[in-house]
C-alpha cells in the first residue's frame, strides 16, 4: 500500500515542481539557513510542543534534503531508492498506528522549517493532516518598518496572548481588524471558549474556501475569512455551516479575487469625462433613462449635525438640478444595527436605484446590502476601503486647509495658531498637516497648536488658546443650525468676540451631481475594471473651495487665489518635495509629491505642529465608533504592538 501511495505522492510532487518552475519560482523546499544568511535574527525562543499548522511548514533547516521534496513537501526521488522505501514504510505505519513522534522545527516569520522529521511531514501532508506535532524554536528577526516585518510582530503579539498560530494574514493591521470584528479591544480579552469558537469557525470557513476553489488562488484562507467577516459579520461566520459559507463566498468572490492583485482600489482623483456618443446613441440613452430614485441615509439630522446639514444641502441641490430625472428621499437619525436595517428596507421598498450612506459607521451594513442587492448602487461617504461592491466618496479638504493655513500664517502676528480637530482618522491628518505647511510657507515662525474636540470641549480648548496667546484658530467647517455660533472655519481671537476670517467649504451638491451624471451618461460602467472604486475629488472638481471675509488683506488674497489656481491645474501640490515631520524629514524630490494612498493613510504630524494623537481611552464614545473603522495607525501603536 505504501509503495502505491509513494507513487501518487511523487506525481503530486512532480506537478508542484513543474508548476513552480514554469512560474519562475524555486522548485524545491526553502532552506532556513540560506534565508537567515540574508536576515538579522536577534533572539531565539523555545516554544515547546506545538501543534504546527501543516500548511505553514514550508521548508527544511539545512540544505541536505531540500531537493528530495517539491515545494508542497511531496517526494521527488525515484521509486526503488532507499528514500522511497523509508517513505513507504512510514506511510504503512501511519495507516496502522498513526504518526505520533513530534518533529523538530524552527519557526521564522510565521513559517516552519524542519530540522528533524521531513518524511513525517511529507506523509502527513499527503494524508491532508491539518496539524503536525513538533518541538519548535522561534527565531525572532530584528524589528524594522517593512510591512512583512510589521505584520510578523503583530502576529507575535496576537500569538503570545492567544496561542493562535493558524491565522496567516498578508497585510499589517489584519489582527487588529479581526479583534474589532470580534468586538474585542485586545487579544487577551478573548476567552478560552471564544478561542475554540474561532478555531471552529476558521476550520469551517477554510473548508468551504477550498471547496470553492480558494486553494488554487494565491490568497490565504485567513485573508479571505477577514474579507467575509467585514462584509457579513463575525456572528454570521461562527453560526454558518460549510455549505452556507460556500454559497456566501460565491457572492463575494470578486472581492476575494481582489486580494490577489497588487492594486485593489482605484482612487479616482478627478471626475471622468462622459463617453463620446453620436446623435442616435444620445437619443437612445435619453429615452432609456428612467427617473432615478435616490435615498440618503444619515446617522444624525440636519438641525443637530453640521455634517448631515452639508449632505442635506447636497441632496436638495441634486433634487433641484435634476428635478425631472431624479426623486430623492432622506432617512435620518439612523443608528448602526436594526435601525440601519430598517432604513435600508424602507429605501428598498421605495425601489431606490441608488443609496448614499453618509458616515463610515454604515459601511459594514452597506456592504452586506450591496452583496444582497447587486442591482442597487450603494455608495458610502468614507475614504478608500477596498471592496468593489460599495463605491466610496470623499473630498480633498486638505487643499482648502492649505490655503486657510496661508491666511492664518500671514495674519498671525505672534505666529501662534490653533487647530481644533475632531477624529484621528484617515484623511483628517492630511488636513492638519496641509494647514501647518500653508502657515509655515508664509510665516517660518508659525506654530500650530493641535487640540481634539473629541477629547475636550470646544469652550475648554478656546479658553486655553486665549491663555496661550493664540490669535488664529481653525475650527470645524460647518455651522450646526440648532446651535449657530461664530466658532466655525478660520476665526480670529484678537477681540472679545470671535471673528470669522475664512471658511473651507464642502460642496457635496457638486459631487453628487457629477456622480449622478456618470450613471446617466454611462461613464460609471466604463470606470469599473474589477477594482474597488473610491472617488476623492477636490477644488478642481468644485467639490472643495474656500471663501474669505473682507478682513483678509488684499496681498494675502492674491496669494491665495494664485495658489488655488496652481493646485487646481496640478502645477503645485501641498505635499511635495521634502516634508518635515515631528520625527524628521520624509525624503522627497522637488517635483514629486505624496501619492493618494500616502496622503489618506498619513500617520505623522508636521514639524511645526505642537500636539499629538489622542489616546484611545480619552476619546468620546462617538469618536471611538468612527476611529475604530477609519482610525490611523500611529507610530506609538506600532511600537506598542509587542
Amino acid at each position: 500500500m505504501g509503495v502505491e501511495d509513494y507513487s501518487k505522492a511523487q506525481k503530486s510532487g512532480q506537478k508542484s515542481y513543474q508548476k513552480n518552475l514554469m512560474e519562475g519560482k524555486y522548485p524545491y523546499l526553502q532552506v532556513l539557513e540560506e534565508i537567515l544568511s540574508h536576515t538579522d535574527a536577534v533572539s531565539e525562543q523555545k516554544l515547546g510542543l506545538v501543534q504546527i499548522p501543516a500548511e505553514l511548514i514550508v521548508g527544511t533547516y539545512t540544505a541536505g534534503r531540500r531537493t528530495a521534496f517539491a515545494p508542497n513537501f511531496m517526494p521527488l526521488l525515484e521509486d526503488g531508492t532507499e528514500f522511497a522505501g523509508k517513505w513507504s514504510r512510514l506511510c504503512d505505519a501511519h495507516m496502522k498506528e498513526g504518526i505520533r513522534e513530534p518533529i523538530i522545527a524552527y519557526e521564522f516569520m510565521n513559517r516552519y522549517y524542519v530540522v528533524e522529521g521531513n518524511k513525517r511531514v511529507s506523509v502527513l501532508k499527503y494524508f491532508n493532516a491539518v496539524t503536525v506535532p513538533g518541538y519548535v524554536t522561534r527565531m525572532i528577526p530584528k524589528r524594522t518598518d517593512e510591512p512583512a516585518n510589521r505584520l510578523y510582530f503583530e502576529y507575535l503579539d496576537f500569538n503570545r496572548k492567544t496561542g493562535v498560530n493558524y491565522l496567516v494574514f498578508s497585510q499589517p493591521g489584519s489582527y487588529k481588524r479581526l479583534l474589532e470584528a470580534m468586538n474585542k479591544e485586545k487579544a487577551e480579552d478573548i476567552t478560552e471558549k471564544e478561542l475554540e469558537e474561532l478555531r471552529s469557525s476558521y476550520a469551517r470557513f477554510s473548508s468551504a474556501f477550498r471547496d470553492k476553489g480558494g486553494d488554487k488562488l494565491d490568497v490565504s484562507a485567513s485573508d479571505a475569512m477577514l474579507t467575509y467577516i467585514e462584509m457579513y459579520s463575525y456572528v454570521e461566520l461562527s453560526s454558518k455551516m460549510p455549505a452556507q459559507l460556500k454559497e456566501d463566498i460565491g457572492k463575494i468572490w470578486d472581492d476575494v479575487l481582489l486580494l490577489t492583485r497588487d492594486q485593489t482600489t482605484e482612487i479616482v482623483m478627478e471626475p471622468s469625462e462622459a463617453p463620446k456618443m453620436n446623435f442616435f446613441e444620445r437619443l437612445l440613452l435619453t429615452s432609456a433613462n428612467k427617473k432615478l430614485k435616490i435615498a440618503f441615509i444619515h446617522d444624525k439630522n440636519k438641525e443637530d449635525s453640521a455634517w448631515t446639514y452639508g449632505h442635506e444641502l447636497g441632496r436638495m441641490y441634486l433634487q433641484d438640478e435634476f428635478s425631472k430625472h431624479v426623486e430623492t428621499m432622506c432617512l435620518d437619525n439612523v443608528t448602526p444595527g436594526e435601525s440601519l436595517d430598517r432604513a435600508f428596507d424602507a429605501a428598498l421598498r421605495q425601489k431606490c436605484d441608488i443609496i448614499f450612506t453618509t458616515t463610515p459607521q454604515f459601511l459594514e451594513t452597506s456592504l452586506k446590502m450591496a452583496v444582497k442587492y447587486p442591482n442597487v448602487k450603494i455608495l458610502n461617504c468614507s475614504v478608500n476601503p477596498s471592496h468593489r461592491y460599495v463605491r466610496t466618496y470623499y473630498a480633498r479638504l486638505y487643499e482648502a486647509k492649505f490655503l486657510a493655513g496661508i491666511i492664518a500664517g500671514s495674519m498671525s502676528a505672534s505666529g501662534k495658531i490653533g487647530y481644533m480637530a475632531d477624529y484621528p482618522i484617515n484623511g483628517m491628518i492630511a488636513n492638519i498637516n496641509a494647514f501647518a505647511f500653508g502657515a509655515r510657507m508664509v510665516n517660518p515662525r508659525a506654530k500650530v497648536y493641535l487640540e481634539w474636540s473629541s477629547v475636550r470641549s470646544k469652550k475648554e480648548i478656546l479658553d486655553d488658546y486665549r491663555a496661550k496667546g493664540v490669535t488664529m484658530v481653525s475650527c470645524q467647517e460647518m455651522i450646526t443650525p440648532s446651535s449657530a455660533s461664530r466658532e466655525f472655519g478660520l476665526i480670529s481671537l484678537e477681540n472679545e468676540e470671535p471673528e470669522n476670517i475664512a471658511l473651507a467649504i464642502w460642496n457635496w451638491g457638486a459631487l453628487y451631481k457629477r456622480l449622478i451624471q456618470s450613471i446617466q451618461d454611462g461613464s460609471w460602467k466604463t470606470e469599473d475594471d474589477g477594482l474597488a472604486m473610491s472617488y476623492w475629488w477636490g477644488m478642481s472638481a468644485d467639490v472643495i473651495d474656500i471663501i474669505c471675509s473682507k478682513k483678509v488683506p488684499e496681498a494675502t488674497m492674491r496669494l491665495v487665489q494664485l495658489m488655488k489656481r496652481e493646485i487646481c491645474s496640478g502645477s503645485f501640490h501641498p505635499f511635495s518635495g521634502t516634508l518635515y515631520t515631528q520625527d524628521g524629514p520624509i525624503p522627497g524630490e522637488e517635483n514629486k509629491h505624496l501619492d493618494p494612498e500616502e496622503i489618506i493613510g498619513m500617520n505623522w504630524l508636521a514639524e511645526n505642529v505642537i500636539g499629538s494623537f489622542p489616546q484611545w481611552e480619552n476619546l468620546s464614545g462617538d469618536a471611538k465608533a468612527i476611529v475604530r473603522l477609519q482610525g490611523v495607525e500611529t507610530k506609538d501603536e506600532k511600537e506598542n504592538m509587542v
